[in-house]
């Protein structure tokens, strides 16, 4: 199976290399120079992995992880050149899954990240499935899929759809929506709850239908499992 592998990293040369590599192998890098945009590209895909370097100018990869841990249990490997022993800690302490030192061999790298792939989806328990319809989401490895075919969402799409199917035929405010899937501190608009439905309705194809709209009192996920 291909495995989307999100590689971020300020130095072209280094992501190069790994990218390569990983491409040799099957798999389907994705480049991220930065912080910025690793989660821009973290909100937009999903990712089987994360390689994620720590030393980066304006944010780091302690601050990358500490933020793709609100929103997912993706695999993350650190790649650094920081081998005290008080950094790693704190990495493991923000959710970061392993670490590899630089220089590093480029087999151990794939080796790790393969095995960490392959535990994710083998942590998939029986009550780690939800179905509705034609709908099933994966949790433990956030996959969701459409009569089997798989459905690349965003974190707040999958999120949305995982409240809705969790509380099924249950009215869902915007605002329950937005603290189970913003969190509590969310500052923004309720609308933008009315954003991410739309562009979850248009990837769910027939099966959208099965999110109505509650005037005035906001979305219920209709069907059976």
């Amino acid at each position: 199976m291909e495995n989307r592998i999100l590689m971020v990293e300020d130095e072209p040369k280094l992501r190069e290399v790994v990218c390569d590599y990983f491409r040799s192998k099957g798999d389907q890098p994705v480049e991220a120079p930065d912080g910025v945009r690793a989660l821009e590209l973290a909100q937009e895909e999903h990712f089987d992995a994360v390689l994620l370097d720590i030393m980066m100018p304006g944010l780091d990869g302690f601050s990358v992880c500490r933020a793709l841990r609100r929103e997912s249990d993706v695999p993350i490997v650190f790649l650094t050149a920081l081998s005290d022993e008080e950094d790693k800690l704190l990495g493991y302490e923000l959710g970061a899954d392993d670490y590899v030192t630089k220089p590093f061999s480029l087999s151990v790298l794939y080796a790790k990240t393969s095995a960490l792939i392959r535990r994710s989806r083998g942590n998939l328990r029986c009550g780690d499935r939800l179905t509705v319809g034609k709908i099933t989401l994966e949790l433990s490895s956030q996959r969701a899929f459409l009569g089997g075919r798989q459905l690349m969402l965003t974190p707040k799409e999958f999120a949305l759809l995982r409240c809705l199917m969790q509380n099924r035929d249950v009215v869902m405010s915007r605002e329950q929506l937005l603290v189970k899937c913003w969190g509590y501190d969310y500052e923004g608009e309720s609308r933008a709850v009315d954003t991410h439905i739309k562009r979850l309705r248009e990837k769910l194809g027939p099966e959208a239908e099965r999110i109505r709209t509650v005037i005035k009192a906001g979305y219920r996920l209709e069907g059976s499992p």
